[in-house]
């Protein structure tokens, strides 16, 4: 077991102040060694560069005096940035600590700082795979773990084979082909889709909601300790505490 594994393991049975399923857990470690990864468009170096400033976010701040502001736009000032861009270390505050407000407009200034489109879909799939770990990890009342080591290697730049639809911000797969056919069967939500341009973080999704909610979406009869109904409330109310406009 890796040493970022044991250091997981350990913070949730030694601080969780309920019990964890094994699946639960066996998922957060996955969530660790996906993010120091490399990836599609990042190495793993600059994915784990992500994952810390999804914590920094939380301090920052030039974030909270944006999200206190009327507009976020009404603040200036720019992120310190060591190594990632400056357009990828803003989007990430963007996302941790002030989500509600996203418009098109904070798509367009990040690439016109320099991300491509498929920069910006797995710098969104790291950080909510790093927001989701942590809020697991402070709703437990556990020690948030450290972050993982990166792993050498060179991310891969695989673009999917089209046909793209642009009904979004970013392209979104119409129907997946050759190496990404896996990605899904038929029809899928645009919640799903939206990471399509980059495959491995749409399948790192839907390996990820599996544990935290059901393995297939489309079964209605799908319960744990809760029914589906009652998991699509929890969902629901969650959703609209957090402003979510999807």
């Amino acid at each position: 077991m890796r040493v970022a594994d044991l250091q997981l393991t350990e913070s949730i049975h030694s601080g969780a102040v309920v019990p964890v399923r094994d699946d639960l857990l066996a998922n957060y470690q996955r969530i660790w060694h996906h993010v120091g990864a490399p990836g599609t468009w990042w190495t793993g170096r600059e994915r784990v560069a992500i994952a810390a400033e999804v914590r920094r976010a939380r301090d920052c701040a030039l974030c909270a005096e944006r999200k206190a502001a009327l507009s976020p736009y009404a603040v200036p000032g720019e992120h310190e940035a060591a190594d990632l861009p400056v357009a990828a270390v803003e989007m990430v505050h963007r996302i941790t600590t002030d989500n509600q407000r996203l418009s098109r407009r904070f798509h367009d200034d990040a690439i016109a700082g320099g991300l491509t489109q498929e920069q910006f879909v797995e710098t969104l799939g790291v950080t909510i795979n790093v927001i989701s770990a942590d809020v697991f990890c402070l709703a437990l009342s556990i020690p948030l773990p450290p972050l993982p080591e990166a792993q050498p290697g060179e991310p891969s730049r695989h673009r999917p084979v089209g046909p793209f639809t642009t009904e979004a911000w970013v392209p979104m797969l119409g129907q997946p082909s050759g190496p990404d056919a896996d990605l899904w069967e038929g029809f899928v939500p645009n919640v799903m889709r939206a990471m399509s341009l980059v495959p491995d973080e749409v399948r790192n999704l839907r390996a990820r909601i599996a544990p935290e909610f059901v393995a297939n979406e489309h079964d209605l009869l799908a319960a744990r300790s809760l029914t589906r109904p009652q998991m699509e409330f929890i969902s629901a109310r969650v959703s609209a505490l957090n402003e979510c406009f999807y």
